[in-house]
């Protein structure tokens, strides 16, 4: 006879006879009540013992509430410099439901009178911190649960996992205490450690090296927990020159076995993944994009792909390519990408088409964008890496006549001048020109045409190839203007060689 087949679904009988099931076990949440009692004893009698734990430990973090609102009461007395002990606090408690429950006032007066010594009680305050962990856990992997039981159509499989991981994630960082105040000897040697961290890399910077020499000089690389803000008008190349930044980054280690290894995030919400992969490949080998996506390859070219592509393969840039990505999934997706394989840049490409975090309430787009930006400086301060993000600029660029763009011209601004440590601006001035051709004016002489038409030719040649950097905003360093190089058709930005760094012809 077969075996019958029990769906998961189908409902199993507890029990086949009349004995009755053995009962489950009743499982409480951690909780060390003791722990609790010895440490407010140990605050109540010396109020020295608070400092110890006031760092990391919150009246939340306490199982029972009571001894919450004693420790938060402790607190604010010794905060205000006034003595917290059981006589101080009683008149705060005898109108405490609560407490009058388990004694009242003199509650507090056990608590004092049972401790022995106030050695242990950054421990107890461990113990306390850690219960408190375990039991968010278990709050956490209900809810996890009960979300995934639930038929919410608004709310996709993919989503609540990013919701579990913001949630854990904020967990592990609870507790943490902050930098506080540190003495200046200690801030000292950590500059003169930079200072000679700087000294003894490539071109003498502490930030990262865009691969971009005057620029470099200028800002001196990018910086960890700087937010950069990258700007420009449309098919100004603001895609490329951050493709560029990135992947000279994220190839030195290839280059230089001695050089530092940096890990690139990108987060490319304009382009897909394998469009910005034709755009590395043809910045790598100079064959046109254009001809990459139609195929229009000799065989030279094809070689020249496979051979970049294979080397490549090892380059450390990891690419999202999710549209309308949030701020706290960016968070999510690079925290654990530096867990797993360290961090040193994220890029974000463009910032315009983010959507502010889950469940915030924005009344219109400018505070929308101002809600991405602090979003972008509290992932580039919490990560300790630089945030490069790319950002549009209003059309009144194109009602100047000096097309240069201006700090006040970056769209719905908002607080991106204020978030932001750097500001630069991209102008090519060739893209303007080529659009400028003179037309013939009525009337005007064939010689006034013409003489036009070759100040035109001179100007546009002049600036062919040529891109200006404009840093309008340097928290830490000066402001001003670099060129580059700037390639069309491998959209590519390089180094320009000036006039007065080409050799001497000889004969």
């Amino acid at each position: 006879m077969e075996p019958k087949l029990v769906s998961p679904f189908t409902p199993v009988p507890l029990h086949t006879g009349s004995r009755e099931p053995e009962p489950t076990p009743l499982r409480q949440p951690p909780q060390n009540f003791e722990a609790e009692q010895g440490l407010l004893g140990a605050i109540l009698t010396n109020n020295h013992a608070f400092e110890k734990v006031s760092d990391f430990l919150q009246p939340e973090h306490f199982a029972d509430p009571v001894h919450g609102r004693i420790y938060e009461a402790c607190g604010r007395l010794i905060e205000k410099g006034q003595l917290a002990n059981p006589v101080t606090l009683k008149a705060l408690f005898d109108q405490d439901g609560a407490l009058t429950e388990i004694g009242g006032a003199q509650y507090l007066v056990r608590l004092a009178a049972a401790v022995v010594t106030v050695v242990n009680v950054q421990d107890y305050g461990r113990t306390i911190f850690d219960l408190y962990l375990r039991r968010q856990l278990i709050a956490i992997g209900e809810d996890m649960v009960n979300d995934a039981f639930r038929q919410d159509l608004e709310q996709e499989a993919a989503d609540q996992i990013e919701g579990a991981e913001a949630k854990l994630f904020e967990l592990a960082e609870s507790g943490h205490s902050e930098n506080g105040l540190q003495d200046f000897s200690t801030a000292l040697k950590s500059a003169i450690e930079m200072a000679n961290y700087a000294f003894k890399r490539e071109g003498q910077m502490s930030g990262i090296p865009s691969g971009l020499i005057d620029l470099d000089k200028l800002l001196g690389g990018l910086h960890k927990s700087d937010l950069i803000v990258l700007a420009a008008r449309p098919a100004m190349g603001k895609s490329a020159l951050a493709t560029n930044i990135a992947f000279h980054a994220a190839t030195r280690s290839l280059d230089d076995p001695d050089a530092e290894r940096h890990v690139i995030a990108f987060f490319s919400l304009e382009m897909s993944a394998d469009q910005l992969a034709t755009r590395i490949l043809a910045e790598e080998t100079s064959v046109p994009s254009n001809k990459v996506r139609r195929g229009e390859l000799s065989h030279d070219e094809f070689d020249r792909l496979v051979l970049a592509s294979d080397r490549l393969s090892k380059t450390p840039i990891f690419i999202d390519d999710t549209p309308a990505i949030t701020v706290s999934a960016l968070r999510t997706r690079a925290r654990r990408l530096k867990r797993q394989h360290g961090l040193s840049l994220i890029v974000v490409d463009y910032l315009q088409l983010m959507r502010p975090t889950a469940g915030a309430r924005v009344e219109n787009r400018v505070l929308e964008i101002s809600d991405i930006t602090r979003g972008l400086k509290a992932v580039a301060k919490e990560l300790d890496v630089p945030v490069l993000a790319l950002s549009q600029l209003s059309r009144a660029v194109e009602q100047r006549e000096d097309k240069r763009p201006q700090l006040s011209d970056l769209r719905e601004s908002g607080s991106i001048e204020q978030d932001a440590d750097v500001v630069m601006f991209i102008f090519r001035e060739d893209y303007y020109l080529e659009r400028q051709e003179p037309m013939r004016r009525p009337e005007e002489s064939d010689e006034k045409f013409h003489d036009r038409v070759d100040a035109w030719r001179q100007a546009r040649d002049a600036a062919y190839g040529v891109a200006e950097i404009i840093v309008g905003k340097q928290r830490h360093g000066p402001t001003g203007t670099v060129k580059l190089a700037f390639d069309g058709p491998t959209t590519k930005f390089s180094n320009l060689i000036r006039d007065d760094q080409l050799p001497y012809a000889t004969e």
